[in-house]
């Protein structure tokens, strides 16, 4: 397990280690962001999209639990999971077929589904934002660790 810690001191530090990481994800990634509601996660997605290529606005999908854009280098497959009771509603949009397939998936709030996340092949990363108002209103730690 590979564990790697940023520290983010403004939106566009959180938005350029997404893109960072986009520019060189690889097809089937598939990365669990997790954090506080306003810690930056889909500011960290719209940059990941922009690595990727993606020239589309990239939002949160909380009312549709997905959404996918498909203008990049890869596809992208955002899933925010707040709204979900049961983890299987996730069968009903296809969860398995994006996780398994050659896009790259960003699936927000994954404990609101850990049984599915047990479930989900290796390697796989998770990342945390976290949040600390002590040290300043913007600044973030983000912390990835490579699953195996």
């Amino acid at each position: 397990m590979d564990n790697r810690v940023y520290e983010s001191n403004s939106p566009d530090d959180t938005y350029e280690l997404g893109r960072s990481i986009g520019e060189s994800i690889t097809p089937g990634s598939i990365i669990a962001l997790d954090g506080d509601l306003g810690a930056g996660k889909t500011l960290f997605t719209q940059g990941l999209a922009a690595g990727l290529g993606i020239t589309e606005p990239v939002n949160s999908p909380t009312f549709t639990i997905m959404q996918i854009y498909e203008s990049g280098r890869l596809p992208l497959y955002h899933f925010d999971v707040y709204r979900i009771d049961d983890p299987y509603e996730m069968e009903e949009v296809g969860f398995d077929d994006f996780i398994y397939g050659d896009g790259v998936s960003v699936i927000e709030w994954p404990d609101r589904i850990a049984e599915l996340m047990e479930q989900i092949p290796d390697p796989y990363t998770e990342i945390r934002i976290t949040r600390d108002d002590e040290r300043g209103f913007d600044y973030r730690r983000i912390e990835i660790t490579e699953r195996s």
